[in-house]
């Protein structure tokens, strides 16, 4: 007998426990009376039918009992290991609980741990053993209709380096988030982890590292892996969305280049952090009062992320009409060897467009006195490098000085929200990457900004999909920046937030799809026709995680189709 599958190409279970034991289809104890019988799950589970709300309680209840927050992020992959929809219902809920748990900090804890905490393999690994074979291991996925890939190599897992095969806990993260922010269908998703390698000595010696044990490849023979991946990725499911994550600096880059005009991917190590960092510098203008044309941005660390912002708040003053290369001029950056600037040796091309005329600055301090910035962003990976001799100077320059310290995990960031609002005064218009906790000053509460991507890629995300666009272009990131900014509400304006609440996602995320679809039928870039409600098609898209009913009035209610 042929297997039945359903309208997204997944083989249904055969057998009771097999229902129990796919994360997909599983429903635990919520299975009805009706379903235990039709579907042969009579015996195999406690006779009470529980409601999802009787099950996300008891997860809530297991989740807070854990005694740290590795041992809660292994509680909630096993969940999503099990039962995928009650999974996304507790994290949609209790998202401003979740996110530090499923994404940063933890996650990157985690990645670090890979190899310990590991239970059941989730995403899909492909390997510099699988030269020339890709597509036909693409193929294993058992979903047919992917939409969107988060792929890593591992080399440049948040602010800790090099964690090879470990780094997949990136992609399963960004993809969880894609679901839960945005509702892109999880089913639709595949996180993809290519191991070439690690140079991590430690992971090399470790009887437990789930990677291959060699140094990383490079060059061309790396080249060609990526380029058998890309075309046999686009082969294999077309139309979709590849989401580079994670890779180093040197190729990072390179990849973005290569493949932005011949597959429909973006970087968002570069492109989504540029995007939601130009949204918190937007909103700052709104408390400042000042105009982007009048800052003067230092930035601490000419990374992806440095980079990717710095390119994204120049095109939008070139877009207010200032020349390229004035824009390039209010953009600054400190690296290793201290102030990027003309003339200086061994700077890479892309760090070129921002080496300006002036004289060097062996460090950050002596920077921030010679360039007398207005904000300051740490994208550096170098944690409390913002000292107070750093952030105290900053209120002679600005009367709201912007302090952003980016780097992730938590213990990467440059500062904390304390030590910037106590340096200034209560002045500073602080955001991190990792969250941190209100601060009380003199009787105020500042609220820190979190300047997660999460406010950007998912619903850039879902506008690329809801088109079926063939490309993403920097004008998606812009719109989805301004997208962003225009959606900060004055209230929380006054707490001293730059961004939305956590709250409030499913709504900032379905307007970025929105503006997102707009550019990409502006640009004629989709492959779907416009509908007449663009909203209403694009939020009608968005998964619920609700469970089915395999069987109204006892009767198995699947429209399903056999397979083959």
């Amino acid at each position: 007998m042929k297997p039945k599958i359903n309208h997204s190409g997944l083989a249904l279970p055969v057998k009771g426990v097999d229902w129990l034991h796919n994360p997909i289809f599983n429903k635990g104890t919520a299975f009805t009376d009706a379903e235990r019988d039709v579907l042969g799950l009579r015996g195999l589970l406690p006779p009470h039918v529980h409601t999802m709300e009787e099950q996300v309680l008891r997860v809530m209840a297991n989740f807070r009992s854990k005694p740290n927050n590795l041992e809660r992020y292994v509680q909630m992959v096993s969940l999503q290991d099990r039962n995928e929809t009650l999974f996304y219902r507790v994290v949609t809920e209790h998202l401003e609980e979740m996110l530090p748990i499923i994404y940063t900090p933890t996650v990157g804890k985690a990645c670090q741990e890979y190899g310990y905490i590991f239970r059941r393999s989730r995403g899909f690994y492909l390997s510099s053993e699988d030269r020339g074979r890709m597509a036909q291991v693409l193929r294993n996925w058992p979903v047919p209709d992917v939409r969107v890939i988060v792929v890593t190599d591992g080399e440049r897992i948040l602010g800790l380096g090099d964690l090879g095969a470990y780094g997949m806990g990136i992609p399963v993260g960004k993809l969880s988030l894609y679901t839960a922010c945005a509702g892109i269908n999880p089913v639709q998703c595949l996180p993809i982890t290519i191991d070439v390698g690690t140079e991590n000595e430690a992971l090399l010696k470790d009887p437990l590292y789930t990677g291959l044990r060699q140094t990383r490849i490079r060059g061309a023979e790396y080249d060609a892996l990526l380029e058998e991946f890309m075309t046999a990725a686009q082969q294999v499911f077309p139309g979709v969305l590849i989401q580079f994550e994670d890779f180093g600096n040197h190729n990072a880059f390179r990849l973005l280049e290569r493949y932005r005009d011949r597959a429909c991917t973006f970087n968002d190590d570069i492109q989504g952090t540029g995007a939601v960092a130009l949204a918190g510098v937007l909103s700052a203008l709104r408390l400042s009062g000042g105009k982007l044309a009048d800052q003067r941005v230092l930035f601490f660390g000419a990374g992806e992320a440095g980079l990717g912002i710095a390119d994204q708040i120049t095109e939008v003053l070139a877009d207010e009409g200032l020349p390229l290369a004035e824009a390039r001029k209010r953009c600054w950056f400190v690296d290793s060897k201290g102030l990027i600037v003309h003339g200086r040796e061994f700077l890479t091309a892309n760090k070129l467009p921002y080496a300006h005329t002036h004289e060097g600055c062996p460090d950050l301090l002596a920077a921030v006195h010679s360039i007398r910035p207005t904000m300051l962003i740490g994208v550096s990976g170098q944690p409390r490098t913002f000292t107070k001799e750093i952030i105290q100077p900053l209120t002679q320059y600005s009367r709201r000085p912007v302090v952003f310290a980016l780097s992730n995990p938590t213990s990467k960031a440059e500062c904390t929200a304390e030590e910037a609002y106590t340096w200034t005064e209560g002045r500073a218009i602080f955001a991190s990457g990792s969250p941190f906790e209100p601060v009380t000053l003199a009787g105020r509460t500042h609220v820190p900004g979190q300047g997660n991507n999460v406010y950007i890629f998912p619903g850039v995300g879902l506008g690329v999909v809801a088109t079926g666009a063939r490309r993403v272009t920097d004008a998606m990131f812009i719109r989805a920046s301004r997208t962003l900014a225009s959606l900060v509400r004055e209230s929380e304006l006054a707490e001293g937030r730059v961004y939305p609440t956590l709250t409030r996602i499913h709504e900032v995320s379905l307007a970025i799809a929105v503006a997102v679809a707009e550019e990409i039928y502006s640009a004629k870039l989709a492959t779907l026709p416009r509908p007449e409600d663009l909203v209403g098609h694009i939020k009608a898209q968005m998964f619920k995680p609700e469970y089915p009913d395999y069987c109204p009035h006892g009767i198995p209610h699947m429209t399903f189709a056999p397979a083959g």
